[in-house]
Parts: C-alpha cells; structure tokens; sequence
C-alpha cells in the first residue's frame, strides 16, 4: 500500500454525514465534487513527479504546449489567460520563468503595440515534447482507468463543462 493510502473511503465517510446532517439531496453532488477535486490532487502528484526533474510545473507545461500547438508558435499574454483560464498575473508569473528558462520570449505584437507577445524558443519546444512524451508513457496512457472508461468519463466531464459555461 503506498505511504498515503487511507484504510478508508475518506468521501464515502463524508457522504453518509452529510446524509446523518438531513443534506441527503446534496450528498451525491457533494462526493462527486469532492471526488474530482480529491482526483485531480492525485493525478498533479503524478504529473508532478514527472515534471519536477525538467524544471515545469503543470501550469507552465500547459502554456508550453500551447504555444507549440498555435500555428505561429507565439500567442498573446491575454489570450494564453483566457485559453488556460487562469488569472493574468499568473500568465505574466508563468512567462517570466519560461522566460527565465529560455523557453519563452516576450515579443512586440506585430500591429498592436500595447500587446506583447510569448514565443516559444526552440529550447521551450524540444522541453515540451520531452515533457509529453514523458508524461503520454507515465500518466496520460494509463490515467487509472481502462480504456472504455477513460471514454465515458471524457464524455461525463464534457458535459460537465459545457453546461458550466468551459465552451
């Protein structure tokens, strides 16, 4: 059993005193809510160990590889924020240790000059792929699930963000 394995369903507890509080209507929201949340912990444990050793935390992988995946290799600050979902001052934090790391660059945006622009180096992109590939062989190839699995919860988790408002 690994170091961190509980003897018990931690959420499975909480559901049953959620019901013994008379929120029987809420509990199955709640152990659902809790259980993603609790799943993403364990899965950025995953990553992290991963990535750890190449200097990136999830979040500057993510924007690496936005960068490699945007035709010109270069996006703008603001639009890396709103595709990421994350705050603007945690876009400009990202970029300047990319940046630190020689994996981005701040460039003028070509007709706006208010706009700045990040760049990947060809530093940023080799460091994306190998991070990917590291993490397709480690994490994404088996997140814990068999296949068909994996396919339904993509589908739950869609329409999950979809009617949130994600898209």
């Amino acid at each position: 059993m690994p170091p961190n394995t509980l003897p018990f369903d931690p959420i499975a507890q909480a559901r049953r005193r959620w019901e013994d509080e008379g929120w029987g209507d809420a509990a199955p929201g709640m152990a659902a809510v809790t259980s993603i949340m609790r799943t993403q912990q364990l899965l950025m444990r995953r990553i992290d160990e991963q990535l750890r050793d190449l200097e990136l935390t999830f979040a500057r992988y993510e924007l690496l590889m936005l960068l490699v995946f945007s035709q010109r290799g270069a996006l703008p600050l603001s639009g890396i924020g709103s595709r990421l979902q994350v705050h603007p001052a945690s876009v400009t934090s990202a970029v300047d240790r990319l940046e630190r790391q020689g994996l981005v660059r701040r460039i003028p945006h070509e007709t706006d000059r208010r706009t700045k622009l990040a760049e990947l180096t060809a530093a940023g992109r080799s460091l994306a792929l190998t991070a990917s590939e590291r993490l397709n062989r480690t994490v994404f190839a088996d997140p814990g699930l068999p296949p068909d699995e994996v396919e339904t919860l993509n589908e739950i988790l869609r329409g999950l963000r979809h009617r949130a408002g994600d898209f």
